[in-house]
């Protein structure tokens, strides 16, 4: 398992990498759970991230998971704890920002598509929800 990669409306195509060795059960789950949609909305208080409370649920506990997510990167949250304040949220990160709780950061986007996450971010912000659709990296 490499990646997957999300298809917007418009049928642009960004790329992720999963951080496989770090998150070894999240990226297992999550490529399982492939392919889904949900609509991705932008985040108001945590920076420049889109985000879901839509996500598939993961029943896996967290690894890798922080609050501070780098620019490209994409969190999820698990089920475990239950306590999670973000458990069935997806988080992408185009620029600065910091999460409400901890959430397994399990991947990022390609360089050369973070241009394509960038402006799919601004498009967000700008003009509403997107459906985003989820599929394997081929």
């Amino acid at each position: 398992m490499t990646g997957f990669c999300i298809r917007t409306r418009t049928n642009q195509t960004i790329r992720f990498a999963f951080y496989s060795e770090a998150t070894p059960l999240t990226t297992e789950a999550f490529a399982k759970a492939l392919a889904f949609s949900a609509t991705f909305y932008h985040a108001k208080i945590s920076g420049q991230e889109i985000w879901t409370d839509n996500a598939p649920p993961l029943d896996i506990p967290q690894e890798n998971s922080s609050v501070f997510a780098e620019p490209g990167e994409i969190v999820i949250g698990p089920l475990k704890p239950s306590r999670n304040k973000i458990a069935k949220c997806i988080g992408i990160f185009y620029g600065e920002g910091k999460l409400l709780d901890c959430g397994n950061i399990f991947g990022k986007v390609m360089d050369e598509d973070l241009p394509r996450l960038k402006s799919l971010g601004d498009e967000i912000w700008r003009q509403g929800g997107q459906v985003l659709l989820f599929e394997n990296l081929e």
